[in-house]
């Protein structure tokens, strides 16, 4: 993976953004796209309206005078907490914003963010350690309510940095081992670096666009749909792509079957989902589209969960639309792993898309 390109997703998944704020994400990605559109806004809800016109090129000769439009929605928000109480010891305690398997938080490093600046902590549940614990207190499971940060700072310093509504997020760096990427909150940078990279793809090709382009940087994804559903309804899209991660299950103690994609096989052509259904002319289109420019794909099904692409869907009087993801291993974890070779698929099949649309 070009080294340009590592360096916007590294810094898109370590910047920390929960549902609320991602302000500071929203503040990278205006930053990095000056000059890729031709209008730039931020809505009511904190989500980042990107739109960029029809352009003449060398496949487009003479732009339309009622262009299509097509939106992308790309969720900046990453699962985290909210803190909801300070003890008088000076421990943290916290609400999620986003669902978490709680087997996957023990022992976490993580970042604390207030007004007062950035710290870093340590994240466990409470109860014994190993080494003091029964059998039988080694088999509980605990509720996200039973762990706290501990920042290491003394009772009455806690105090004065911190409050009740700072936010918490994991505090590990983004690395790539071999063809993969591992990082947390690749749900959902990846759509966000999507959103940004397929732009300059198709800029760079110099075909040019008869369609017009919204990409909606939403909010609130990860607790409902939020940020996208209004920008959605400002936008009134012919045309919805919605851009996300899925699962990647194509690892040992998973049946095949349940894999939902693997790894390596290309971008995911989305079917359906808890949240929406995408529209069969437009899978059919993109499927045509994929195999015409030799871009590798899998269909794929999502059993629970949904995605941005429903808002779209769903907004004023309706949109087609239609998801387009990133396989992604061991999601809601510090640990996410995406293939390179399925990150450039979903690029160039979004490319390749506005150049026809």
């Amino acid at each position: 993976m070009p080294t340009d390109q590592i360096d916007l997703l590294k810094r898109l998944c370590e910047t920390p953004g929960v549902p609320g704020r991602e302000e500071r994400v929203r503040a990278l990605i205006e930053k990095e796209v000056q000059g890729l559109f031709d209008t730039v806004e931020t809505d009511a809800m904190g989500s980042l309206i990107c739109t960029r016109r029809p352009r003449t090129g060398k496949k487009v000769k003479k732009t339309p005078a009622k262009p299509l439009r097509v939106m992308l929605l790309c969720h900046m928000d990453e699962i985290g907490f909210y803190v909801t109480a300070i003890d008088k010891n000076g421990f943290l305690w916290m609400n999620a914003a986003g669902g978490f398997d709680t087997r996957n938080l023990f022992s976490r490093r993580v970042l604390v963010v207030a007004d007062s600046g950035d710290y870093k902590g340590v994240m466990n549940p409470g109860g014994r350690p190993v080494h003091i614990s029964s059998p039988k207190d080694r088999e509980k499971i605990p509720e996200v309510k039973e762990f706290y940060v501990d920042t290491g700072l003394k009772a009455d310093d806690v105090k004065k940095k911190f409050k009740i509504g700072d936010y918490v997020v994991m505090d590990e760096p983004a690395i790539q081992i071999g063809t993969k990427v591992v990082s947390k909150a690749l749900d959902n940078r990846v759509a966000c670096w999507l959103g940004i990279e397929s732009l300059r793809t198709l800029e760079a090709s110099g075909s040019g666009h008869a369609c017009e382009i919204t990409v909606a940087f939403t909010t609130q994804e990860e607790v409902g749909l939020r940020g996208a559903k209004t920008a959605s309804h400002r936008v009134q899209p012919d045309i919805g792509f919605g851009l996300d991660v899925t699962l990647a299950c194509d690892t040992p103690g998973v049946p095949d079957e349940e894999a939902v994609t693997k790894h390596g096989l290309g971008f995911g052509l989305h079917i359906k989902d808890s949240s929406f259904i995408s529209d069969h002319r437009l899978v059919a289109d993109l499927e045509a589209l994929a195999k015409k420019h030799k871009i590798p794909y899998q269909r794929t099904i999502l059993a629970a969960g949904g995605q941005d692409g429903a808002a779209a869907q769903q907004a004023a009087a309706g949109a087609r639309a239609v998801g387009i993801t990133v396989g992604t291993r061991y999601i809601h974890t510090v640990t996410e792993m995406i293939d390179t070779k399925d990150l450039f698929a979903a690029r160039d099949i979004l490319a390749a898309y506005f150049a026809v649309a």
